[in-house]
């Protein structure tokens, strides 16, 4: 009896995490946020601590050829952004600090 016991405790644990993990990613941007991180980019382009990928070049080149790329991070990004790979990094970091 002691295992079914276990077998229970362990299938609670497990579906409340999942329950809690749901509820952090069901999480939607808000305009606050979008807003947020576009006064924060330009500061960190200035201050020179974004570091762009090789998706965020790939990105710009897309955006420069009239093709849409899409990336979750980068909703409600200022149009100022769409070409220039390093305010992409420092948005995307932005938003995965403030849990997007």
């Amino acid at each position: 009896m002691l295992k079914a016991r276990d077998l229970l405790v362990a299938t609670v644990v497990v579906t409340n995490l999942t329950a809690a993990a749901v509820t952090v990613y069901a999480e939607t941007p808000t305009e606050a946020n979008f807003a947020a991180c576009n006064a924060d980019a330009p500061a960190a382009m200035k201050a020179g601590t974004a570091t762009p990928t090789t998706k965020d070049h790939m990105r710009v080149e897309a955006a420069r050829k009239g093709s849409a790329s899409s990336d979750p991070q980068l909703a409600g990004m200022a149009a100022e952004g769409i070409t220039d790979a390093v305010y992409q990094a420092a948005y995307r970091t932005c938003m995965r600090r403030s849990g997007f």
